[in-house]
């Protein structure tokens, strides 16, 4: 007989025995079903959950039959969990996150810290909701991010949780100038004395928090950079910085354009997801930090582009070193403990 287990977000998912298949049956959805509604995975993690049928099979499923058994569960359930996936189909976690990569790549799926979630049931997550998300990994991105910083520099800092965390981390810096369109770092600098911050004003996207549209951009066209730190929605190593509107991209582009150096904070569940439609390649060359979870499978397109630095941040019993200021040595940053590179 199936298992029905509660996860973390209050959302039942099956457990399988061994030699048996799963069919989403959406007639069985509570409340009735309708083809023409989609429902969220808000709607979903509020209660609504979703009865499957569990039918015999004959042996082990083969990976193809596997990753179609779980494209099926995650449009029912709405969000997977990969340790219970894994205990379901009877295979390891590194296996279920490469298929779960897989379908991710095809647009099938999109990844979330430790799961998947059904495309095209992926709401755009307030500030408040993201800012409890991955909060250590956030941590480790942004303490080796600071590293990059020296005093006397002008920063570009996008809006967002894990720059606003960054943010944080030069309070008490001396003689920096940060240009932000991200409420939550003025916020963090407000009291600052040796920062000057220049707030690019503009329309403010309540949900993010961050200032967008037509004078932002003026304003950002007429300032320069030494170093731009950048969040994103979800990364993707063909299309660049994903976000919920063009809008967004659009000064993404801008602030990579007006800074000599550029940096992408991104923890490990936002790497090779496609949420949105709205994308800011990244034409240049550029570091990527990401933290400790991210799997070789998420990394390798990366690492396979040109011109791509990627840094994985290390867990938090380990505190990076500060790092030689760019500017100075031949060519290069020195590798701070506790952090992995490669190009």
């Amino acid at each position: 007989m199936p298992v029905y287990a509660q996860n973390a977000h209050n959302l039942t998912i099956l457990r399988v025995p061994r030699n048996t298949s799963v069919t989403a049956n959406p007639r069985e959805l509570r409340g009735g079903y309708d083809p023409s509604m989609r429902r969220t995975a808000a709607a979903r993690a509020k209660g609504a959950q979703t009865a499957v049928t569990v039918r015999k099979g004959t042996g082990r499923l083969k990976a193809s039959q596997r990753r179609e058994q779980i494209r099926r569960l995650t449009s029912a359930q709405g969000l997977v969990n990969v340790e219970q996936l894994a205990e379901s189909f009877d295979v390891t976690p590194s296996t279920i996150r490469r298929d779960l990569s897989l379908l991710t790549e095809r647009g099938e799926l999109a990844r979330t810290y430790g799961g998947a979630i059904a495309t095209g049931q992926l709401p755009e997550a307030t500030l408040g909701q993201r800012a409890a998300m991955a909060p250590a990994q956030k941590e480790q991105i942004a303490r080796l991010a600071a590293t990059f910083v020296a005093d006397g520099e002008t920063l570009v800092l996008d809006a967002g949780t894990t720059t606003g965390r960054l943010a944080r981390r030069l309070q008490g810096r001396e003689n920096l100038t940060v240009i932000t369109n991200g409420v939550t770092t003025l916020s963090e600098l407000a009291d600052a004395e040796g920062v000057h911050v220049v707030c690019l004003g503009g329309d403010l996207r309540h949900i993010s928090q961050g200032f967008v549209g037509p004078l932002a951009e003026l304003c950002l066209s007429r300032l320069t950079a030494d170093r731009a730190f950048l969040g994103a929605d979800a990364l993707h190593a063909r299309f660049g910085i994903c976000e919920a509107s063009p809008v967004q991209t659009r000064l993404k582009e801008l602030m990579m354009n007006r800074a000599e150096h550029v940096y992408v904070l991104a923890d490990s569940s936002k790497l090779g997801r496609r949420p949105f439609d709205a994308w800011a390649p990244i034409e240049r060359p550029w570091t990527l930090i990401t933290d400790w979870e991210a799997s070789a499978e998420q990394l390798e397109p990366f690492r396979a582009q040109g011109g791509v630095t990627v840094l994985v941040a290390g867990s938090g019993d380990r505190e990076e070193q500060p790092r030689a200021d760019e500017k100075n040595g031949a060519g290069g940053l020195g590798k701070p403990v506790g952090v992995t590179e490669s190009a």
